[in-house]
């Protein structure tokens, strides 16, 4: 049974971006992506080597992919898993920009909650 669901954040104007960068990838890479996401929502919570806290209210979800590590930035709201921001990381680090776009969609759904 499922502990929590996932959901794409979805802006004002109704985008999901993270849904959008998803059916951008091969679809070799977005089912490594979609399972381990799914493996979060009947596991949760889990910690390393799959999910990563960030920082207050903010976790990882850490994918093996064609390309790199695929990372997808996630607040917990309820017994909901909101998928804020999806990123392929070359380096250790979060780039800062997609970092920022990551806690300025935190901030608007901890907004609407």
């Amino acid at each position: 049974m499922k502990k929590i669901t996932a959901r794409f954040y979805r802006s004002a104007s109704g985008n999901q971006p993270v849904r959008d960068w998803l059916y951008s990838l091969n679809p070799v890479d977005m089912k490594i992506i979609g399972t381990e996401v799914k493996t979060v929502e009947f596991g949760w919570p889990i910690g390393m080597p799959l999910v990563r806290k960030i920082k207050r209210d903010l976790w990882e979800v850490r994918c093996h992919v064609s390309n790199g590590i695929a990372r997808v930035l996630f607040t917990v709201i309820g017994n909901e898993m909101v998928l804020l921001h999806g990123i392929i990381k070359k380096s250790q680090k979060i780039p800062l920009g997609d970092l920022e776009t990551t806690q300025q969609r935190l901030k608007e759904v901890q907004g609407n909650a």
